[in-house]
């Protein structure tokens, strides 16, 4: 990797779920944004959306909030909308490889996820039942809390059209 890239590491319950390079938009040390096509084998239809091979995403990751936001567009370059991820804040290090190239953003999936679509008019917070069945809310209530409350702030976010924006430097 150089220093252009980056390896995005989405981590869930203490394994790695997905693991794939990145090219860097911007960092400005608090928000890294950076662009990969859909990194997962085939289509995925959660049935309000599809992803699919040639989507392309331009995800914003950041190293004080919890949860990342995941621009989501056709290979022709058509908004599908936004897929939110709520997370801890994101980890960049060295992946340790040895070679001085290799850079990393870890981050770890707390199961809650909302999606916003391109026209604004459709907003879902998802996995809400995934989430409860995880364990972390009896397991770690102050973690549970921090999720619940990133989520909320998402669908903020979401309703009043700030995602587009990525206006999220508003309070």
């Amino acid at each position: 990797m150089s220093a252009s890239s980056v390896e995005i590491v989405l981590t869930k319950a203490g394994r790695t779920k997905i693991r794939y390079p990145a090219a860097v938009v911007s960092d400005d040390g608090t928000r890294l944004t950076v662009r990969a096509p859909w990194a997962a084998d085939g289509t995925r239809d959660f049935g309000f959306v599809r992803f699919e091979p040639g989507d392309v995403f331009t995800e914003h990751y950041w190293r004080d909030r919890w949860y990342a936001v995941k621009e989501v567009r056709t290979a022709d370059g058509t908004l599908k909308g936004w897929y939110c991820d709520v997370t801890r804040p994101a980890v960049l290090s060295d992946s340790g490889t040895g070679t001085g190239t290799g850079t990393e953003l870890t981050v770890e999936d707390l199961d809650l996820d909302l999606w916003c679509s391109a026209d604004g008019k459709t907003v879902l917070r998802l996995d809400e039942d995934e989430f409860a069945a995880s364990g972390l809310p009896e397991r770690d209530p102050r973690t549970a809390d921090r999720a619940r409350r990133a989520l909320d702030e998402l669908e903020l976010l979401a309703s009043q059209g700030w995602l587009s924006s990525l206006a999220a430097d508003r309070p």
